[in-house]
């Protein structure tokens, strides 16, 4: 079989061999044919196996045919459940709100202390009120050669009315403010030199105003305030204040603006040296735009801040660009959260603002715009557990024409009541500040909360010898305390670090006596408490202690305040 297997491979070979001999001798061309057909693919019947497998076992068991039946027998229950009663909870009386309230005390240094808030409801949306208060003393401060009383008075009234799409208020008031310059410098003058001097002065203070609330509309809201401000030395000052807040859209993107425009003009009627007025006025206006990006925990406002100022003694134009960024980030909830910004703005500085800083400056100042050019800040807040928050920040700003209030002069020869070494005038300095603070809340419960706060500060000036009168350190801490439902208590207590003065004798006759003098202000510690008593839901009675210390320290160079001040009295909560 192999050998004829093997014969017949060799003729089918010589065969194929012969062939491709004679088309080598082909004399037709080669051609290509191209043959197109259709696919049309096709499924095969697939293998299946027909019988069914069967089971031949003589030991298979056949299932038996399981019948059920159920009887059913009534059964008579003797079970009663018990009625279910709910838990009674004590519930806390109500608390009573009232819309008005009058207040009424009197204390050492033959203190009379008042106040009266009135509000009314005219209709579901309309309201209107006011508010009146007044604080005085006679005085009493040990070693003072002039009289040392003060008062001040306010009074406060305003109408308001919400609508479907807006809300809108008008108010206006008067505050009347009198004090002494009771801060003579006894270095130089007595009781002699000083009789017949009225050292008293008066500011008035009259303002009206209005403002708009706009709900989702482009414009959010829009202010007017117009203030007239003066003294008993005929000085005179008079302010408008417009602002006005709006959103606009650039490229899908929502920016935030703010506009305003700030007037302020003034006059005195004399210098310190009693030779000419001073008068003083520009008007500057503001723009500020400012974007929000928020990207999970971070969140970052992008912004810059214009202002125009025209100084409209002087006819001289300014423009300033101030940076206007701020951030902050969760690092972990609410327990850690860090912050930081570079922000500037040009701040109108006026007479009525001096005044409510510092009483005792002279009605001769020369007011200007403060610079600033940028203000530095980053720190972290957050929470240490569920009743206790805190707050540090770091922070580095730079000021052109930054106030101080520094004493005036003292002329031998002095002519009015404010030139005894006892009064103040404003130096302006380009001055940097570095500050650290910190602080710290606790609210155990509603009943009991406390706050304490500090700050440290250093200063460099460019001029001034020192940041006249800037202490180095401060310090408060407050606490509320509801100890029963009738007794309530609380404290403050602030702490001033050292601040400097400076004031130079001029001596007339003899101009070689001329000596400067620069004075280091101690710091000091104030502590005040208040216990309190409600009788019942509308009348309580109070107890106030001021300066429990009794630290006659000078808050201002050659002024000493009261020592310990004791007032009680009470308050009245009622409706119409």
């Amino acid at each position: 079989m192999k050998i004829k297997y093997i014969g017949l491979a060799m003729f089918t070979l010589s065969l194929t061999f012969s062939y491709a001999q004679e088309r080598t001798k082909d004399t037709i061309g080669d051609q290509t044919v191209n043959v197109i057909k259709p696919y049309t693919p096709t499924i095969s019947d697939a293998f299946k196996i027909k019988d069914n497998p069967k089971l031949n076992d003589s030991n298979a068991v056949k299932k038996k045919e399981i019948k059920y039946n159920i009887f059913s027998i009534p059964v008579a229950s003797t079970f009663t459940p018990a009625k279910g009663k709910a838990a009674t909870v004590d519930k806390a009386k109500a608390i009573k709100l009232y819309d008005n309230y009058a207040s009424l005390g009197f204390g050492s240094y033959t203190t009379i202390l008042g106040e009266v808030y009135l509000n009314h409801e005219l209709s579901r949306d309309e309201n209107v009120g006011g508010y009146f208060s007044h604080h005085s003393s006679q005085g009493g401060i040990d070693d003072v050669l002039l009289d040392d009383n003060f008062s001040k008075t306010k009074l406060n009234a305003y109408y308001k009315k919400s609508d479907r799409d807006f809300t809108w208020q008008v108010d206006g008031g008067f505050n009347l403010q009198t004090y002494n310059w009771y801060g003579v410098s006894q270095e130089y003058f007595n009781e002699s030199d000083l009789d017949g001097i009225d050292a008293g002065q008066t500011y008035n203070d009259l303002y009206v105003g209005g403002k708009i609330d706009f709900e989702d509309a482009i414009v959010k809201d829009a202010s007017l305030r117009f203030r007239r401000f003066g003294d008993n030395h005929d000085s005179a000052e008079n302010r408008l204040v417009a602002k006005t807040s709006f959103d606009f859209v650039v490229q899908d993107a929502v920016i935030k603006s703010e506009f305003s425009i700030d007037y302020i003009s003034g006059t005195f009627d004399r210098d310190y040296s009693n030779i000419g007025e001073i008068n003083y006025g520009n008007v500057t206006f503001g723009f500020a735009p400012s974007y929000q990006l928020v990207q999970d925990d971070l969140t970052i406002d992008l912004g810059v801040k214009l202002a125009y100022l025209n100084d409209t003694e002087f006819s001289e134009n300014k423009f300033y660009i101030y940076p206007n960024i701020e951030a902050s980030y969760r690092v972990v909830d609410e327990i850690l959260i860090a912050f930081g910004g570079l922000k500037g703005d040009l701040i109108q500085n006026s007479y009525y603002d001096f005044v409510n800083e510092n009483p005792f400056v002279s009605p001769t100042l020369l007011v200007t715009p403060t610079d600033q050019q940028y203000k530095m800040f980053v720190g972290a807040k957050g929470k240490l557990s569920s009743n206790i928050g805190y707050s540090l920040k770091g922070s580095y700003s730079s000021e052109k024409n930054k106030a101080l209030y520094k004493s005036n002069d003292v002329p031998s020869d002095a002519l009015t009541e404010y030139q005894y070494g006892n009064s103040f005038f404003v130096a302006y300095d380009d001055v940097t500040t570095f500050s650290v603070a910190g602080e710290l809340n606790v609210d155990l419960n509603r009943n009991f909360t406390l706050g304490v706060k500090g700050e440290y500060f250093g200063y460099s000036t460019d001029n001034e010898s020192e940041a006249w009168n800037l202490p180095d350190l401060t310090a408060s801490v407050f606490l509320d305390y509801q100890i029963s439902e009738q007794w309530f208590a609380g404290a403050s207590m602030f702490f001033v670090g050292e601040r400097e003065d400076q004031s130079t004798y001029f001596d007339i006759l003899n101009p070689l006596n001329t000596t400067t003098t620069t004075v280091t202000l101690d710091s000091y510690f104030d502590a005040n408490a208040h216990v309190g008593y409600k009788a019942n839901d509308q009348l309580s009675f109070f107890v106030k202690a001021n300066n429990i210390a009794s630290q006659n320290y000078n808050r201002w160079s050659n002024f000493p305040v009261q020592g310990i001040q004791l007032l009680g009295g009470a308050t009245y909560q009622f409706d119409f």
